[in-house]
């Protein structure tokens, strides 16, 4: 009987979906809902030849009670049919306080035809420590 594996995940289930953060190494890890993106646009550099790129802006605020040290921040990338193209986690290493805003820039990672075929975006607020 597979007793083992059934306890070892029937321990799991009370904690899926309620868990808030983790520790590692000492650190709080979470789910930043304290971050706010507060402004974003679409910039395309080169349009129409093989170097056109395209890059997020924007500026993010923490909006909680608590400074992050590391931030993630997640841009997914969409064609005109809506189908996922690619996505992209940018960081930010520094200290943001409550309150603070910071700029940031999100490259999708190939150029030419295949940035041309970008047409929308969603941003999100990936982890904070």
């Amino acid at each position: 009987m597979h007793r083992r594996a059934f306890l070892a995940c029937a321990g799991l289930i009370p904690l899926s979906g309620c868990l808030e953060y983790f520790e590692d190494n000492g650190e709080e890890i979470t789910e930043p809902g304290d971050v706010e993106i507060v402004w974003h646009d679409l910039v395309r550099d080169d349009p129409g030849t093989d170097d056109e790129r395209v890059v997020v802006w924007g500026a993010a605020r923490n909006v909680g009670d608590r400074a992050f040290s590391y931030l993630e921040i997640r841009a997914t990338f969409y064609d005109e049919d809506g189908e996922e193209l690619e996505a992209v986690i940018e960081h930010v290493d520094e200290d943001v306080s409550s309150g603070d805003e910071w700029p940031f820039e999100i490259e999708f990672p190939r150029f030419g035809e295949d940035a041309r075929d970008v047409t929308t975006y969603e941003l999100e607020p990936a982890m904070g420590v």
